[in-house]
């Protein structure tokens, strides 16, 4: 077996500098923590946040969609369910078209509280928009296209 070269220092800043999946992990981990910290006076986290305001639909969706729509699986989409369902914010039932599929609503108290951890998302979302605003709409195209 051939020995292989140990990357260098200056390998090791180049990917630091270049790496697209590093740099996402980063801003991701920035942005949760800072949607977390404002979501905190109404009890949620960014996570829920997004799986509540995922649900604040006309019907009820499936489990799939869902978590096809948060980029999860199903079983990990389950799990975060549980909290949400225990504290009286979500609702799964079985779908009457398909008695193996599971629809998700909003209960009353999740749309109550959804109305109030909106607008605190627009001032946090206003806020981490206002320094990339010049090249916002490439930006979202850009992570669009990689997702």
């Amino acid at each position: 077996m051939p020995q292989r070269e140990t990357p260098s220092f200056e390998t090791t800043l180049a990917i630091r500098d270049a790496c697209l999946c590093l740099a996402t992990q980063r801003a991701a981990r920035a942005l949760a923590r800072r949607f977390d910290d404002a979501f905190r006076p109404v009890g949620l986290t960014s996570g829920q946040f997004s799986l509540l305001i995922s649900l604040n639909r006309p019907n009820p969706p499936s489990i799939s969609s869902v978590a096809s729509l948060l980029a999860m699986d199903r079983t990990t989409l389950t799990a975060n369910l549980k909290p949400l369902e225990r504290r009286g914010l979500v609702e799964v039932t079985v779908d009457p078209k398909d008695r193996r599929g599971r629809l998700l609503t909003l209960t009353a108290d999740g749309l109550e509280l959804l109305s109030r951890a909106v607008p605190i998302w627009r001032a946090t979302h206003g806020e981490v928009e206002a320094p990339v605003a010049e090249s916002l709409d490439l930006l979202r195209k850009g992570l669009t296209t990689l997702s």
